[in-house]
Protein backbone atom coordinates (compact mmCIF):
# COMPACT_ATOMS: atom_id res chain seq x y z
CA UNK A 1 0.00 0.00 0.00
CA UNK A 2 1.23 3.41 -1.05
CA UNK A 3 0.80 5.63 2.39
CA UNK A 4 0.85 8.87 0.49
CA UNK A 5 -1.99 8.36 -1.70
CA UNK A 6 -3.66 4.71 -0.14
CA UNK A 7 -3.22 3.18 -3.45
CA UNK A 8 -2.12 -0.39 -3.90
CA UNK A 9 0.41 0.02 -7.17
CA UNK A 10 -1.02 -2.68 -9.15
CA UNK A 11 -0.79 -2.17 -12.96
CA UNK A 12 -2.63 -5.32 -13.50
CA UNK A 13 -5.53 -4.45 -11.92
CA UNK A 14 -5.44 -0.43 -12.81
CA UNK A 15 -5.97 -1.86 -16.01
CA UNK A 16 -8.48 -4.82 -15.51
CA UNK A 17 -10.63 -1.65 -13.55
CA UNK A 18 -10.44 0.65 -16.52
CA UNK A 19 -11.43 -2.20 -18.93
CA UNK A 20 -14.59 -2.75 -16.74
CA UNK A 21 -15.51 0.49 -17.08
CA UNK A 22 -15.86 0.33 -20.93
CA UNK A 23 -17.56 -2.89 -20.56
CA UNK A 24 -19.98 -1.39 -17.67
CA UNK A 25 -20.64 1.40 -20.58
CA UNK A 26 -21.62 -0.86 -23.15
CA UNK A 27 -23.73 -2.54 -21.19
CA UNK A 28 -25.46 0.51 -19.94
CA UNK A 29 -25.92 1.70 -23.74
CA UNK A 30 -27.58 -1.50 -24.55
CA UNK A 31 -29.78 -1.72 -21.61
CA UNK A 32 -31.17 1.73 -22.75
CA UNK A 33 -31.74 -0.17 -25.95
CA UNK A 34 -33.71 -2.55 -24.26
CA UNK A 35 -35.66 -0.07 -22.81
CA UNK A 36 -36.89 1.09 -26.27
CA UNK A 37 -37.68 -2.49 -27.53
CA UNK A 38 -37.28 -5.55 -24.79
CA UNK A 39 -37.96 -6.83 -21.35
CA UNK A 40 -34.42 -7.61 -19.73
CA UNK A 41 -33.83 -3.96 -19.28
CA UNK A 42 -33.60 -4.04 -15.45
CA UNK A 43 -31.10 -6.99 -15.21
CA UNK A 44 -29.40 -5.16 -17.71
CA UNK A 45 -29.10 -1.84 -15.48
CA UNK A 46 -27.85 -4.31 -12.48
CA UNK A 47 -25.16 -6.02 -15.12
CA UNK A 48 -23.87 -2.36 -16.08
CA UNK A 49 -24.35 -1.19 -12.39
CA UNK A 50 -22.31 -4.09 -11.15
CA UNK A 51 -19.92 -4.25 -13.35
CA UNK A 52 -19.36 -0.57 -12.97
CA UNK A 53 -18.93 -0.43 -9.52
CA UNK A 54 -16.00 -3.23 -9.79
CA UNK A 55 -14.03 -1.03 -12.39
CA UNK A 56 -14.40 2.00 -10.62
CA UNK A 57 -13.49 0.04 -7.36
CA UNK A 58 -10.02 -1.07 -8.55
CA UNK A 59 -9.26 2.60 -10.76
CA UNK A 60 -9.61 4.15 -7.84
CA UNK A 61 -8.07 2.23 -5.36
CA UNK A 62 -4.89 1.34 -7.49
CA UNK A 63 -2.45 3.02 -9.35
CA UNK A 64 -0.09 1.56 -12.36
CA UNK A 65 3.55 0.34 -11.84
CA UNK A 66 6.79 -0.41 -13.54
CA UNK A 67 5.96 -2.91 -16.39
CA UNK A 68 8.74 -5.25 -16.85
CA UNK A 69 7.70 -8.13 -20.02
CA UNK A 70 6.03 -10.86 -17.48
CA UNK A 71 4.03 -7.97 -15.88
CA UNK A 72 2.93 -7.24 -19.11
CA UNK A 73 1.53 -10.48 -20.40
CA UNK A 74 -0.11 -10.54 -16.56
CA UNK A 75 -1.39 -7.21 -16.95
CA UNK A 76 -3.23 -8.28 -20.80
CA UNK A 77 -4.35 -11.83 -20.03
CA UNK A 78 -5.75 -10.72 -16.99
CA UNK A 79 -7.36 -8.01 -18.32
CA UNK A 80 -9.36 -10.04 -21.28
CA UNK A 81 -10.01 -13.12 -18.55
CA UNK A 82 -11.88 -10.59 -16.39
CA UNK A 83 -13.81 -8.99 -18.66
CA UNK A 84 -15.32 -12.33 -20.40
CA UNK A 85 -16.11 -13.47 -17.08
CA UNK A 86 -17.90 -10.43 -16.06
CA UNK A 87 -18.93 -10.11 -19.62
CA UNK A 88 -21.63 -13.21 -19.36
CA UNK A 89 -23.28 -10.94 -16.61
CA UNK A 90 -26.09 -9.28 -18.68
CA UNK A 91 -26.57 -12.90 -20.38
CA UNK A 92 -26.92 -14.41 -16.86
CA UNK A 93 -29.09 -11.93 -14.93
CA UNK A 94 -31.45 -11.52 -18.23
CA UNK A 95 -31.90 -15.53 -18.11
CA UNK A 96 -30.84 -15.65 -22.11
CA UNK A 97 -29.72 -18.86 -22.07
CA UNK A 98 -32.44 -20.67 -19.40
CA UNK A 99 -33.79 -23.25 -21.58
CA UNK A 100 -35.41 -26.57 -21.22
CA UNK A 101 -33.55 -29.43 -19.56
CA UNK A 102 -31.06 -26.83 -18.94
CA UNK A 103 -29.44 -26.65 -15.20
CA UNK A 104 -27.85 -23.86 -13.63
CA UNK A 105 -24.15 -24.79 -14.47
CA UNK A 106 -25.46 -25.52 -18.28
CA UNK A 107 -26.68 -22.11 -18.37
CA UNK A 108 -23.75 -20.45 -16.40
CA UNK A 109 -20.79 -22.13 -19.22
CA UNK A 110 -23.00 -21.15 -22.19
CA UNK A 111 -23.22 -17.13 -21.07
CA UNK A 112 -19.60 -17.28 -20.52
CA UNK A 113 -18.93 -19.02 -23.73
CA UNK A 114 -20.71 -16.64 -25.69
CA UNK A 115 -19.21 -13.88 -23.87
CA UNK A 116 -15.42 -15.48 -24.57
CA UNK A 117 -16.81 -15.54 -28.03
CA UNK A 118 -18.00 -12.10 -28.38
CA UNK A 119 -15.01 -10.35 -27.05
CA UNK A 120 -12.67 -12.86 -28.78
CA UNK A 121 -13.96 -11.63 -31.96
CA UNK A 122 -14.74 -15.94 -32.50
CA UNK A 123 -18.45 -15.83 -33.43
CA UNK A 124 -19.19 -19.08 -32.36
CA UNK A 125 -22.74 -19.08 -30.17
CA UNK A 126 -24.51 -21.52 -28.44
CA UNK A 127 -28.30 -19.82 -30.35
CA UNK A 128 -30.11 -21.70 -32.08
CA UNK A 129 -33.03 -23.32 -33.33
CA UNK A 130 -33.56 -24.51 -29.55
CA UNK A 131 -33.38 -20.89 -28.65
CA UNK A 132 -33.49 -18.37 -31.69
CA UNK A 133 -31.17 -14.84 -32.10
CA UNK A 134 -34.22 -13.22 -33.33
CA UNK A 135 -36.23 -14.47 -30.08
CA UNK A 136 -33.58 -11.69 -28.06
CA UNK A 137 -34.20 -8.23 -27.16
CA UNK A 138 -32.85 -5.36 -28.89
CA UNK A 139 -30.66 -4.58 -25.94
CA UNK A 140 -29.08 -8.13 -25.84
CA UNK A 141 -28.07 -8.07 -29.41
CA UNK A 142 -26.67 -4.69 -29.11
CA UNK A 143 -24.53 -5.95 -26.31
CA UNK A 144 -23.34 -9.05 -28.10
CA UNK A 145 -22.40 -6.91 -30.97
CA UNK A 146 -20.62 -4.47 -28.55
CA UNK A 147 -18.33 -7.27 -27.27
CA UNK A 148 -16.62 -7.78 -31.11
CA UNK A 149 -16.53 -4.25 -31.59
CA UNK A 150 -14.79 -3.49 -28.29
CA UNK A 151 -13.21 -6.89 -28.49
CA UNK A 152 -12.06 -6.48 -32.15
CA UNK A 153 -9.38 -3.52 -31.65
CA UNK A 154 -8.59 -4.81 -28.63
CA UNK A 155 -9.73 -3.75 -24.58
CA UNK A 156 -6.56 -2.72 -23.63
CA UNK A 157 -5.71 -0.75 -26.46
CA UNK A 158 -8.67 1.39 -25.31
CA UNK A 159 -7.57 1.24 -22.09
CA UNK A 160 -4.05 2.79 -23.19
CA UNK A 161 -5.94 5.74 -24.71
CA UNK A 162 -7.32 6.72 -21.44
CA UNK A 163 -3.93 5.93 -19.72
CA UNK A 164 -1.15 8.45 -20.60
CA UNK A 165 0.21 7.57 -17.16
CA UNK A 166 1.68 3.78 -18.73
CA UNK A 167 3.85 6.01 -20.79
CA UNK A 168 6.13 3.33 -22.80
CA UNK A 169 4.29 0.26 -20.77
CA UNK A 170 1.77 1.25 -23.08
CA UNK A 171 3.28 0.14 -25.74
CA UNK A 172 4.27 -3.42 -24.29
CA UNK A 173 0.42 -3.38 -23.50
CA UNK A 174 -0.25 -2.91 -26.98
CA UNK A 175 2.54 -5.19 -28.41
CA UNK A 176 1.10 -8.18 -26.40
CA UNK A 177 -2.57 -7.76 -27.28
CA UNK A 178 -2.18 -6.98 -31.48
CA UNK A 179 -2.56 -10.43 -33.31
CA UNK A 180 1.02 -10.57 -34.90
CA UNK A 181 4.27 -9.49 -34.23
CA UNK A 182 3.56 -6.29 -32.39
CA UNK A 183 2.10 -2.67 -33.27
CA UNK A 184 3.89 0.02 -35.05
CA UNK A 185 4.01 3.48 -33.31
CA UNK A 186 2.49 6.20 -35.51
CA UNK A 187 2.83 8.97 -33.13
CA UNK A 188 5.97 9.72 -30.65
CA UNK A 189 3.49 8.72 -27.71
CA UNK A 190 1.66 5.12 -27.45
CA UNK A 191 -1.70 7.25 -26.38
CA UNK A 192 -1.55 8.83 -29.46
CA UNK A 193 -0.84 6.00 -31.59
CA UNK A 194 -3.94 4.24 -29.43
CA UNK A 195 -6.35 6.87 -29.99
CA UNK A 196 -5.38 7.12 -33.89
CA UNK A 197 -5.89 3.59 -34.01
CA UNK A 198 -9.60 3.88 -31.97
CA UNK A 199 -10.76 6.91 -34.63
CA UNK A 200 -9.68 5.04 -37.70
CA UNK A 201 -11.75 1.77 -36.51
CA UNK A 202 -14.34 3.76 -35.39
CA UNK A 203 -14.51 5.86 -38.96
CA UNK A 204 -14.59 2.34 -40.85
CA UNK A 205 -17.85 1.58 -38.25
CA UNK A 206 -19.48 4.14 -39.84
CA UNK A 207 -18.84 4.03 -43.45
CA UNK A 208 -19.94 0.37 -43.14
CA UNK A 209 -23.54 1.37 -41.31
CA UNK A 210 -23.96 3.60 -43.84
CA UNK A 211 -22.83 1.11 -46.61
CA UNK A 212 -25.05 -1.79 -45.14
CA UNK A 213 -28.17 0.55 -44.90
CA UNK A 214 -28.04 1.42 -48.56
CA UNK A 215 -27.73 -1.81 -49.25
CA UNK A 216 -31.17 -2.75 -47.59
CA UNK A 217 -30.69 -3.35 -44.06
CA UNK A 218 -32.68 -1.61 -41.25
CA UNK A 219 -30.41 1.04 -39.36
CA UNK A 220 -30.74 -1.18 -35.94
CA UNK A 221 -29.56 -4.38 -38.76
CA UNK A 222 -26.71 -2.34 -40.31
CA UNK A 223 -25.26 -0.80 -37.25
CA UNK A 224 -25.13 -4.07 -35.56
CA UNK A 225 -23.64 -5.45 -38.25
CA UNK A 226 -21.39 -3.09 -39.06
CA UNK A 227 -20.14 -3.60 -35.30
CA UNK A 228 -19.47 -7.08 -35.89
CA UNK A 229 -17.92 -7.23 -40.28
CA UNK A 230 -15.23 -4.61 -38.48
CA UNK A 231 -14.34 -6.50 -35.90
CA UNK A 232 -13.85 -9.31 -38.17
CA UNK A 233 -16.31 -11.02 -35.28
CA UNK A 234 -19.41 -12.54 -37.16
CA UNK A 235 -22.16 -12.13 -34.47
CA UNK A 236 -25.15 -11.80 -36.24
CA UNK A 237 -28.67 -10.17 -35.35
CA UNK A 238 -30.59 -13.14 -37.10
CA UNK A 239 -30.09 -16.88 -36.94
CA UNK A 240 -29.00 -17.30 -40.44
CA UNK A 241 -26.72 -14.37 -40.64
CA UNK A 242 -26.19 -12.78 -44.00
CA UNK A 243 -28.10 -15.39 -45.30
CA UNK A 244 -31.03 -14.05 -43.99
CA UNK A 245 -31.09 -11.36 -46.12
CA UNK A 246 -29.89 -13.72 -49.56
CA UNK A 247 -28.64 -10.16 -51.15
CA UNK A 248 -25.57 -9.79 -53.25
CA UNK A 249 -25.49 -5.47 -52.13
CA UNK A 250 -25.49 -6.54 -48.82
CA UNK A 251 -23.19 -9.79 -48.78
CA UNK A 252 -20.28 -7.20 -50.79
CA UNK A 253 -20.43 -4.94 -48.60
CA UNK A 254 -19.70 -7.26 -45.76
CA UNK A 255 -16.65 -8.80 -47.29
CA UNK A 256 -15.57 -5.40 -47.94
CA UNK A 257 -15.85 -4.21 -44.67
CA UNK A 258 -14.01 -8.15 -43.51
CA UNK A 259 -11.28 -7.30 -45.83
CA UNK A 260 -10.76 -4.03 -44.35
CA UNK A 261 -10.51 -5.00 -40.50
CA UNK A 262 -8.48 -8.38 -41.33
CA UNK A 263 -5.80 -5.40 -42.67
CA UNK A 264 -3.37 -3.93 -40.72
CA UNK A 265 -4.58 -0.91 -38.90
CA UNK A 266 -1.04 0.92 -39.18
CA UNK A 267 -1.39 0.36 -42.80
CA UNK A 268 -5.19 2.06 -42.39
CA UNK A 269 -3.97 5.05 -40.37
CA UNK A 270 -1.28 6.13 -42.89
CA UNK A 271 -3.35 5.91 -45.21
CA UNK A 272 -5.55 8.13 -43.96
CA UNK A 273 -2.50 10.40 -42.50
CA UNK A 274 -0.73 10.71 -45.49
CA UNK A 275 -4.33 11.13 -48.27
CA UNK A 276 -2.52 7.66 -50.19
CA UNK A 277 -3.23 4.30 -50.64
CA UNK A 278 -0.12 2.57 -48.97
CA UNK A 279 -1.67 -0.84 -48.83
CA UNK A 280 -0.33 -2.32 -51.93
CA UNK A 281 3.51 -0.95 -50.87
CA UNK A 282 3.26 -3.72 -47.79
CA UNK A 283 4.17 -7.89 -49.05
CA UNK A 284 1.71 -8.79 -46.26
CA UNK A 285 -1.19 -7.30 -47.52
CA UNK A 286 -0.54 -8.07 -51.24
CA UNK A 287 -0.18 -12.06 -50.34
CA UNK A 288 -3.07 -11.32 -48.46
CA UNK A 289 -5.47 -10.07 -51.29
CA UNK A 290 -3.58 -12.66 -53.62
CA UNK A 291 -4.31 -15.86 -51.47
CA UNK A 292 -8.08 -14.78 -51.47
CA UNK A 293 -8.66 -14.08 -54.56
CA UNK A 294 -6.19 -16.96 -55.48
CA UNK A 295 -8.49 -19.34 -52.95
CA UNK A 296 -11.67 -18.29 -54.52
CA UNK A 297 -11.05 -18.86 -57.95
CA UNK A 298 -10.31 -22.60 -56.93
CA UNK A 299 -12.79 -23.13 -54.67
CA UNK A 300 -15.56 -22.08 -56.96
CA UNK A 301 -14.15 -24.02 -59.82
CA UNK A 302 -13.96 -27.22 -57.76
CA UNK A 303 -18.26 -26.42 -56.68
CA UNK A 304 -18.66 -25.79 -60.56
CA UNK A 305 -17.56 -28.68 -61.10
CA UNK A 306 -19.73 -30.64 -58.27
CA UNK A 307 -22.76 -29.41 -60.42
CA UNK A 308 -23.21 -25.45 -59.16
CA UNK A 309 -24.07 -23.09 -61.27
CA UNK A 310 -20.77 -21.05 -62.35
CA UNK A 311 -22.46 -17.49 -60.95
CA UNK A 312 -23.73 -19.31 -57.18
CA UNK A 313 -20.22 -20.55 -57.26
CA UNK A 314 -18.27 -17.70 -57.55
CA UNK A 315 -20.50 -16.17 -55.33
CA UNK A 316 -20.63 -18.87 -52.59
CA UNK A 317 -16.98 -19.32 -52.92
CA UNK A 318 -16.56 -15.74 -52.36
CA UNK A 319 -18.25 -15.09 -49.39
CA UNK A 320 -17.39 -17.90 -47.59
CA UNK A 321 -13.28 -17.73 -48.55
CA UNK A 322 -13.55 -14.13 -47.70
CA UNK A 323 -15.52 -14.92 -43.89
CA UNK A 324 -13.16 -17.41 -43.59
CA UNK A 325 -10.03 -16.39 -44.50
CA UNK A 326 -10.50 -12.99 -42.29
CA UNK A 327 -11.58 -14.70 -39.35
CA UNK A 328 -15.43 -12.97 -40.19
CA UNK A 329 -17.69 -16.31 -39.19
CA UNK A 330 -20.75 -14.84 -41.15
CA UNK A 331 -22.67 -17.05 -43.25
CA UNK A 332 -24.77 -16.67 -46.53
CA UNK A 333 -26.84 -20.28 -46.13
CA UNK A 334 -30.09 -19.35 -46.51
CA UNK A 335 -30.79 -22.54 -44.36
CA UNK A 336 -29.62 -26.15 -43.86
CA UNK A 337 -28.09 -27.53 -46.58
CA UNK A 338 -28.39 -24.95 -48.74
CA UNK A 339 -25.66 -23.63 -51.21
CA UNK A 340 -23.80 -21.57 -48.76
CA UNK A 341 -23.69 -24.22 -46.12
CA UNK A 342 -20.35 -25.25 -46.73
CA UNK A 343 -20.63 -28.25 -44.29
CA UNK A 344 -22.44 -30.00 -47.13
CA UNK A 345 -19.66 -29.06 -48.92
CA UNK A 346 -17.96 -32.00 -51.38
CA UNK A 347 -14.51 -33.13 -49.80
CA UNK A 348 -11.95 -30.92 -52.29
CA UNK A 349 -13.81 -26.85 -51.29
CA UNK A 350 -14.21 -28.50 -48.18
CA UNK A 351 -10.26 -29.23 -47.71
CA UNK A 352 -9.41 -25.68 -49.20
CA UNK A 353 -11.37 -23.78 -46.76
CA UNK A 354 -10.10 -25.83 -43.45
CA UNK A 355 -6.82 -24.64 -44.90
CA UNK A 356 -8.04 -20.76 -44.50
CA UNK A 357 -9.00 -21.83 -40.78
CA UNK A 358 -5.41 -21.65 -39.63
CA UNK A 359 -3.83 -18.79 -42.03
CA UNK A 360 -6.09 -15.50 -41.10
CA UNK A 361 -5.83 -12.46 -41.87
CA UNK A 362 -2.85 -9.58 -41.61
CA UNK A 363 -0.60 -8.51 -38.49
CA UNK A 364 -2.00 -5.66 -36.60
CA UNK A 365 -5.12 -5.93 -37.60
CA UNK A 366 -8.61 -7.61 -36.00
CA UNK A 367 -8.39 -10.69 -37.56
CA UNK A 368 -7.14 -14.19 -35.67
CA UNK A 369 -5.32 -17.13 -37.10
CA UNK A 370 -1.51 -17.48 -37.32
CA UNK A 371 -1.59 -14.39 -39.64
CA UNK A 372 -0.04 -14.20 -43.77
CA UNK A 373 3.48 -12.86 -42.53
CA UNK A 374 3.81 -16.27 -40.58
CA UNK A 375 2.95 -17.93 -43.10
CA UNK A 376 4.78 -16.06 -45.50
CA UNK A 377 8.17 -16.18 -43.49
CA UNK A 378 7.34 -19.94 -42.26
CA UNK A 379 7.54 -21.06 -45.88
CA UNK A 380 10.26 -19.02 -46.99
CA UNK A 381 12.49 -20.50 -43.55
CA UNK A 382 11.52 -24.13 -44.57
CA UNK A 383 12.58 -23.38 -48.52
CA UNK A 384 15.95 -21.83 -46.89
CA UNK A 385 16.46 -25.77 -44.82
CA UNK A 386 15.60 -27.02 -48.30
CA UNK A 387 18.80 -25.10 -49.98
CA UNK A 388 21.09 -25.61 -46.90
CA UNK A 389 20.68 -29.55 -47.38
CA UNK A 390 22.15 -28.70 -50.95
CA UNK A 391 24.71 -26.15 -49.69
CA UNK A 392 25.96 -27.02 -46.04
CA UNK A 393 28.60 -24.31 -46.16
CA UNK A 394 26.66 -21.34 -47.50
CA UNK A 395 25.13 -18.37 -45.02
CA UNK A 396 21.72 -18.17 -46.12
CA UNK A 397 18.98 -15.76 -44.91
CA UNK A 398 15.01 -15.93 -45.04
CA UNK A 399 14.07 -12.80 -47.29
CA UNK A 400 10.89 -11.16 -46.79
CA UNK A 401 9.94 -8.57 -49.19
CA UNK A 402 13.17 -6.41 -50.29
CA UNK A 403 15.06 -7.60 -47.24
CA UNK A 404 15.78 -10.05 -44.70
CA UNK A 405 14.28 -11.16 -41.61
CA UNK A 406 15.91 -11.17 -38.73
CA UNK A 407 17.22 -14.91 -37.00
CA UNK A 408 15.46 -13.72 -33.75
CA UNK A 409 12.22 -12.80 -35.29
CA UNK A 410 12.12 -16.04 -37.84
CA UNK A 411 12.80 -18.48 -34.51
CA UNK A 412 9.89 -17.18 -32.74
CA UNK A 413 7.79 -17.13 -35.91
CA UNK A 414 8.44 -21.00 -35.92
CA UNK A 415 8.04 -21.85 -32.51
CA UNK A 416 4.33 -19.86 -32.35
CA UNK A 417 3.60 -22.32 -35.73
CA UNK A 418 5.13 -25.32 -33.16
CA UNK A 419 3.02 -24.21 -30.26
CA UNK A 420 -0.32 -23.51 -32.43
CA UNK A 421 0.11 -27.33 -33.95
CA UNK A 422 0.30 -28.47 -30.40
CA UNK A 423 -2.32 -26.77 -29.06
CA UNK A 424 -4.45 -28.09 -31.83
CA UNK A 425 -3.54 -31.70 -31.38
CA UNK A 426 -3.75 -31.97 -27.43
CA UNK A 427 -7.29 -29.70 -27.97
CA UNK A 428 -8.88 -32.17 -30.45
CA UNK A 429 -7.58 -35.15 -28.49
CA UNK A 430 -9.13 -33.71 -25.29
CA UNK A 431 -12.75 -32.04 -27.41
CA UNK A 432 -12.73 -36.21 -29.26
CA UNK A 433 -12.49 -37.72 -25.50
CA UNK A 434 -15.35 -35.13 -24.62
CA UNK A 435 -18.00 -37.03 -26.87
CA UNK A 436 -17.42 -34.84 -29.91
CA UNK A 437 -16.51 -36.72 -33.19
CA UNK A 438 -13.11 -36.17 -34.88
CA UNK A 439 -13.95 -33.81 -37.64
CA UNK A 440 -16.32 -31.45 -35.42
CA UNK A 441 -13.72 -31.93 -32.75
CA UNK A 442 -10.29 -31.03 -34.95
CA UNK A 443 -11.92 -27.94 -36.97
CA UNK A 444 -13.75 -26.36 -33.64
CA UNK A 445 -10.25 -26.55 -31.70
CA UNK A 446 -8.81 -24.83 -35.29
CA UNK A 447 -11.62 -22.04 -35.35
CA UNK A 448 -11.18 -21.47 -31.78
CA UNK A 449 -7.61 -21.14 -31.74
CA UNK A 450 -8.21 -18.83 -34.51
CA UNK A 451 -10.78 -17.42 -33.75
CA UNK A 452 -12.63 -17.87 -37.00
CA UNK A 453 -16.63 -18.69 -36.10
CA UNK A 454 -18.06 -21.73 -37.60
CA UNK A 455 -16.48 -25.24 -37.94
CA UNK A 456 -17.50 -28.46 -39.80
CA UNK A 457 -19.28 -31.49 -39.31
CA UNK A 458 -21.86 -30.94 -36.70
CA UNK A 459 -20.77 -27.43 -36.13
CA UNK A 460 -21.04 -25.81 -40.01
CA UNK A 461 -22.40 -21.85 -40.62
CA UNK A 462 -26.08 -23.01 -39.91
CA UNK A 463 -25.55 -25.12 -36.56
CA UNK A 464 -25.32 -24.45 -32.74
CA UNK A 465 -22.49 -25.20 -30.83
CA UNK A 466 -24.73 -26.56 -28.46
CA UNK A 467 -25.54 -29.52 -31.08
CA UNK A 468 -21.96 -29.87 -31.75
CA UNK A 469 -20.57 -29.95 -28.10
CA UNK A 470 -21.25 -30.81 -24.67
CA UNK A 471 -20.51 -27.83 -22.43
CA UNK A 472 -17.41 -28.80 -20.85
CA UNK A 473 -16.33 -29.37 -24.07
CA UNK A 474 -17.48 -26.03 -25.06
CA UNK A 475 -15.83 -24.75 -22.12
CA UNK A 476 -12.56 -25.94 -23.17
CA UNK A 477 -12.69 -24.25 -26.82
CA UNK A 478 -14.02 -20.98 -24.65
CA UNK A 479 -10.76 -21.49 -22.93
CA UNK A 480 -8.96 -22.02 -26.55
CA UNK A 481 -10.28 -18.90 -28.07
CA UNK A 482 -8.89 -16.61 -25.52
CA UNK A 483 -5.62 -18.36 -25.75
CA UNK A 484 -6.03 -17.56 -29.55
CA UNK A 485 -6.79 -14.36 -29.10
CA UNK A 486 -3.76 -13.09 -27.49
CA UNK A 487 -1.70 -14.84 -29.96
CA UNK A 488 -0.75 -17.61 -27.22
CA UNK A 489 2.26 -16.58 -25.69
CA UNK A 490 0.79 -13.91 -23.53
CA UNK A 491 -1.70 -16.39 -21.86
CA UNK A 492 1.41 -18.92 -20.93
CA UNK A 493 3.36 -16.13 -19.72
CA UNK A 494 0.44 -14.91 -17.88
CA UNK A 495 1.41 -17.86 -15.14
CA UNK A 496 4.92 -17.27 -15.30
CA UNK A 497 4.69 -14.41 -12.16
CA UNK A 498 2.15 -16.23 -9.74
CA UNK A 499 4.72 -19.72 -10.94
CA UNK A 500 7.94 -17.61 -9.83
CA UNK A 501 6.36 -16.06 -6.81
CA UNK A 502 5.57 -20.02 -5.73
CA UNK A 503 8.44 -21.06 -5.98
CA UNK A 504 10.20 -18.49 -3.97
CA UNK A 505 7.93 -19.36 -1.08
CA UNK A 506 8.07 -23.30 -1.16
CA UNK A 507 11.34 -24.62 0.52
CA UNK A 508 13.72 -26.30 -1.66
CA UNK A 509 13.31 -29.53 -1.83
CA UNK A 510 16.43 -32.15 -2.41
CA UNK A 511 16.01 -32.59 -5.91
CA UNK A 512 15.34 -28.75 -6.70
CA UNK A 513 18.75 -27.72 -4.94
CA UNK A 514 20.70 -30.54 -6.66
CA UNK A 515 19.72 -29.12 -9.96
CA UNK A 516 20.40 -25.55 -8.58
CA UNK A 517 24.23 -27.15 -8.00
CA UNK A 518 24.41 -28.79 -10.85
CA UNK A 519 23.61 -25.52 -13.08
CA UNK A 520 26.22 -23.88 -10.91
CA UNK A 521 28.67 -25.79 -11.65
CA UNK A 522 31.38 -24.35 -14.51
CA UNK A 523 31.17 -26.19 -18.38
CA UNK A 524 32.83 -29.15 -17.90
CA UNK A 525 33.39 -29.63 -14.65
Amino acid sequence: MNPANRRWTSTTAHVCGNALIFVALAMALSALVEVIEGDEAPAMFVAAAMTGALGVGMRRWTRTGVLDRSMVFTAVGATWVLVSVVGALPYVLAGTFVRDGAGALVVLADAFFESVSGYSCTGSTVFGVHNPIEAQGSGILLYRQLTQWLGGMGIVVLVVTVLPSLRASGLGLIDAEAPGEGADRLAPKVVDTARQFWKVYGALTVIGAVLLLAAGMNPFDAVAHALSAISTGGFSTRNASIGYWNSVPVELVVMAVMILGAASFTLHARSYRTRRFVHLVDPEFRWYLGLIGGWTLVVAVLLAADGMAWTRALRMSAFNVVTLGTSGGFGNATGAGSDGDFAVWAAGPQVMLLLLLVVGGCTGSTSGGIKVIRLRIGVAHAYRALRAMRRPRAVLHVRYGDGTVPESLVERIAGFMVVFGMFAVIGTVLVAALGTDLVTAFTGVIEALGNMGPAFGEAGPTASFVDGYSTPARLLLATLMLVGRLEIFPMILMLIVPYRSIRQVVPKGPLRQLRERRDQRPMGA
